[in-house]
């Protein structure tokens, strides 16, 4: 009996836009290919004129190879026009930090995001004409909109609001 060996490249999530669904993606993917620690420490180059050990220079040259296949990583989730914004692309922690910062969002954007969305919950009610199982949806994606912008209303508020404003 003959095994097969057979090289399957792992699937990168592709950012979409969606950046907070994209960040736990990518995160999980880099916590599990174990290069998540470049993203929270980066890599620590030698200070010049300092002499280093074998040792030490071996664990910088591994630390560099393993940024360098992170950013490889991160290269293949992003798009070129995405790429070409990013003004530090030199280690994997400079590109997720310039990603954070260009697409996270202001506080007070956010702010007013919710502000509105919580105005859209209370309003909320079923139209004419319209199914039990629309304004659920309609009704769950207000809610989940603010839950990813940091406000969860809880399953209970939920469907109260739901039997409160039913025809």
């Amino acid at each position: 009996m003959t095994t097969e060996s057979s090289f399957v490249q792992p699937v990168v999530p592709r950012f979409d836009r969606h950046y907070d669904h994209w960040v736990m993606l990518m995160e999980n993917f880099l916590w599990s290919k174990e290069y998540w620690g470049l993203i929270e420490n980066g890599v620590h180059a030698a200070a010049e004129g300092i002499i280093l050990t074998y040792a030490q220079r071996k664990h910088i040259e591994d630390q560099t190879l393993k940024d360098l296949k992170a950013k490889n990583y991160l290269f293949q989730a992003l798009d070129r026009s995405i790429l070409e914004t990013i003004l530090n692309k030199d280690t994997t922690k400079n590109i997720w930090d310039s990603m954070k910062q260009k697409f996270k969002g202001m506080t007070r954007v956010k702010r007013a995001l919710l502000q509105a969305l919580r105005k859209d919950f209370e309003i909320l009610h079923m139209k004419a004409g319209e199914s039990v199982n629309e304004y659920f949806a309609r009704t769950l994606t207000i809610t989940n909109k603010m839950k990813a912008n940091g406000e969860n209303k809880g399953d209970t508020a939920i469907v109260e609001k739901i039997l409160r404003s039913l025809t």
